[in-house]
């Protein structure tokens, strides 16, 4: 057995075909080892493609697999891109710059969370600095540490958890559940207590090439959040950054620019309440950069529909088998939320997200710091 569903493509698969495409456009090519084993005990990587002249300084930069089953997602438009530069030239002085999978482990075994139940975007954070305290999540962490997917406990959190939506409603419980939390390393959203591996080593991918440069739009990869077959391009930090008004200038209305914090309230489907995310670390670790940090994010089906195949998930990793009948149906279940079979969807995704590559490309050469 190689992977879970013939049909669908594994991350074996994945990894093959971004190293082709790198491979046939000429990128210089490394990678970075995860510890750990896929579910068939296969080698896990990080893989980076620098596509154009070394000394480039400017930069489009791709990452994909923040949240390991987005992955999938991210890593078809990565390929999909690079197969169509292989006979183009770069615009003058502009690199591109791929991060194929920066959570390997996740995209491997189908989870949105890392190898230590660790939601990346919540884990990009000064670990010297007290934590955020999300003290409200206590009341509702005995709904996702449920022992039984069915029967009477089972039967017990989901009334917990209808109370929860009748006392706050969808969004208010979402914007404590899905905020982050520091204290239960069996709880959803958990950010960890230190930086994890996807952490550091997106860390060290940063510092080799990008630290250099004098202007870089970064777009991270996701799916899940907003209206199905509807990539959302945000702008998600914590306060306006320096290069604001060159990325508002460039994609004008399309953009929709996310400051997150305690208060904050969003009707995306993103978290406005976490914090600890890729697009801050950016601009944290490259101050220097005239950095534009951009998301994609494409939508899927309803929230409520995708949390409860989370919590499914959840469960799984905690008491299950990911490779019983259960735990395959689970996957299965999962998969489509965060990258649906229908056709229709995969093609106006990929289309959406190239336009908006093909539109940042050309205006690199006329974005100065």
């Amino acid at each position: 057995m190689s992977q879970f569903f013939p049909a669908q493509p594994s991350y074996r698969q994945l990894r093959e075909r971004f190293l082709k495409a790198a491979t046939a456009v000429g990128a210089s090519l490394s990678e970075y080892a995860h510890p750990l084993p896929g579910p068939f005990a296969e080698a896990l990587f990080t893989d980076v493609a620098w596509i154009g002249a070394p000394d480039a300084r400017k930069v489009l930069v791709a990452l994909s697999g923040t949240h390991g089953v987005e992955g999938y997602y991210g890593s078809d438009c990565q390929s999909r891109w690079l197969e169509s530069l292989k006979d183009r030239a770069l615009p003058e002085g502009v690199a591109v710059l791929m991060i194929h999978l920066i959570n390997p482990w996740g995209t491997a075994w189908m989870r949105r969370v890392n190898e230590d139940n660790l939601d990346q975007n919540r884990n990009y954070l000064d670990f010297n600095k007290p934590l955020p305290n999300n003290r409200a999540y206590q009341d509702v962490h005995a709904i996702y540490a449920c022992e039984h997917l069915s029967g009477p406990l089972r039967d017990q959190a989901d009334a917990l958890f209808n109370a929860a939506i009748a006392e706050q409603g969808w969004s208010g419980l979402m914007s404590v559940v899905e905020a982050g939390q520091y204290e239960f390393a069996d709880g959803l959203f958990y950010g960890g207590t230190g930086p994890s591996w996807s952490n550091r080593t997106l860390r060290s991918i940063v510092e080799k090439h990008l630290s250099g440069v004098d202007v870089a739009a970064c777009f991270d990869l996701h799916t899940g959040a907003g209206d199905y077959g509807h990539p959302m391009l945000m702008s998600i930090v914590e306060s306006a950054y320096p290069a604001l008004d060159d990325a508002k200038a460039l994609f004008g209305p399309w953009l929709f620019t996310l400051i997150t914090g305690a208060n904050q309230i969003s009707e995306t489907g993103v978290a406005a309440t976490s914090t600890g995310y890729t697009s801050q670390m950016l601009l944290d670790a490259l101050p220097g950069v005239h950095l534009m940090p951009f998301v994609i994010e494409c939508g899927t089906y309803a929230g409520e529909l995708v949390h409860g195949h989370l919590r499914d998930d959840h469960w799984l990793h905690l008491y299950g088998d990911p490779l019983d009948e259960t735990g395959r149906r689970i996957k299965q279940g999962l998969l489509e939320q965060f990258y649906p079979t229908d056709p229709d969807w995969q093609e106006v995704v990929w289309v959406r997200t190239r336009q908006i590559w093909e539109k940042a490309l050309a205006a690199l050469p006329g974005i100065n710091r």
